[in-house]
């Protein structure tokens, strides 16, 4: 079971976008952004979007910039793209368009990933901030997207209000 801080349920409008070839052309099923959507539906966030696009850098840059410069977007979360394949191109689409990075959730998902898996090192996930959304990167599978997101749900509303410009102290939120 998931907490987050006080109980309080997450007042979020979130985005979610599937980074898969093979599901962007229908071959394979996308669990993980289900994974997403269960859990921060669970939490009382709205899924205001959801898409799988093929990992292709160009598109995600347009995705992430189309929802993130919308303004009825909170939080984008991607799934897949984050390894070292060719293919993986998630972080670099991320980086491109975000105004500023938060690496701490980053850092936080992997070294929660590192203690069950030695292959959480090679994942390249980042989060950061476009104007007033957060955009988080997850691991492609359905177990990583659960473990990752578990890290970072805590966190999440108080990020989101504090993005989104409230005044009060981060002890008083």
């Amino acid at each position: 079971m998931i907490e987050i801080e006080d109980s309080k349920e997450m007042n979020i409008r979130a985005a979610i976008i599937t980074l898969s070839d093979k599901g962007s052309k229908g071959e394979r099923e996308d669990e993980s952004g289900q994974v997403i959507r269960r859990l921060l539906e669970g939490l009382g966030a709205v899924i205001e979007h959801y898409e799988i696009l093929p990992d292709e850098k160009q598109r995600i840059i347009e995705a992430l910039k189309r929802l993130s410069d919308s303004g009825t977007i909170d939080l984008i979360i991607t799934t897949g793209g984050t390894g070292v394949s060719p293919r993986d191109v998630t972080p670099e689409a991320t980086l491109e368009v975000i105004d500023r990075d938060l690496p701490g959730m980053a850092e936080a998902m992997r070294a929660e990933s590192l203690k069950k898996t030695p292959r959480a090192m090679i994942s390249r996930a980042i989060a950061g901030i476009r104007k007033r959304t957060l955009i988080v990167n997850l691991p492609g599978s359905p177990r990583a997207v659960r473990e990752n997101l578990a890290v970072i749900l805590p966190a999440l509303s108080h990020a989101i209000e504090k993005i989104n410009g409230d005044p009060r102290e981060c002890g008083s939120v």
